[in-house]
């Protein structure tokens, strides 16, 4: 389920800190934070790049690290891969599709995270760049039917750090809940395209740095892992974002 492509962006209010708004909603980022599937990118990017007589190593690969498959594709092709991009994006899902097949590592503290949310009443959604096939395959091996809907980088105009994908997640949640804000909604992602995005739909974001690491912003929350992290923890996000957006008005 996904807005029409080329539709226009929705606006979306974010509350105001008086209101202390609910955690109502969280928005999953996939690759890096729910699932470790970044090396499955990377070994496919390098092994694809070699297979046409390129250059490509584990630290170049690390700057498309949350970045559209279209804008990771056109940096391929820049660095001599001989194919379309569309090509390109199909040959690398595969692969990484492949390898999930075979196993699939889920980030610490991750499915324990999102089974607590869900449990809890708030609404949980993937926004990734993957596309749907490869996304639907994460979905599909989690013990429950935690993901409301899929946010895939094949169902927006605008990927990540382009804050499109949010935005469409958020106005999704509130075909439900017209009442539902940004504000009532935290974003989980690990790279600095997702957080980017993230911020930029007026979203709390906490940021899970793993294959690359991010400057310091004290305008997100950073955490070194979600092991151990609870409901708590994340409202906590929610409600101290309402407070400093109050703040600063």
């Amino acid at each position: 389920m996904h807005l029409p492509t080329g539709s226009a962006q929705p606006t979306i209010s974010v509350a105001s800190a008086d209101a202390s708004p609910a955690l109502k909603a969280a928005l999953w980022d996939m690759d890096g934070t729910l699932v470790d599937t970044e090396p499955y990118w990377i070994a496919a990017e390098i092994e694809l790049v070699r297979a046409h007589g390129g250059h490509w190593d584990a630290e170049m690969a690390k700057t498309l690290v949350g970045n559209a498959l279209e804008t990771s594709a056109k940096v391929l092709q820049d660095a001599g891969v001989k194919l379309e991009v569309r090509e390109i994006v199909d040959h690398l899902s595969t692969k990484v599709i492949e390898g999930i097949r075979a196993a699939l590592p889920w980030r610490p503290g991750a499915r324990e995270l999102l089974a607590e949310l869900h449990g809890r009443g708030v609404r949980c959604v993937l926004v990734t760049m993957s596309e749907r096939p490869l996304a639907q395959e994460v979905v599909n091996a989690l013990p429950a039917q935690y993901m409301e809907f899929l946010v895939t980088g094949d169902s927006v105009v605008n990927g990540k750090p382009h804050p499109e994908p949010y935005l469409n997640a958020i106005e999704l949640l509130r075909a439900a809940d017209p009442e539902l804000t940004a504000a009532h909604c935290v974003a989980l992602e690990d790279s600095a395209p997702g957080v980017a995005s993230a911020m930029a739909a007026g979203v709390a974001t906490i940021a899970i740095p793993h294959v690359v690491a991010l400057a310091d912003d004290p305008a997100r929350t950073t955490w070194d892992t979600l092991a151990g992290k609870t409901y708590d923890d994340v409202a906590a996000v929610v409600a101290g974002r309402a407070a400093s957006v109050g703040a600063r008005t």
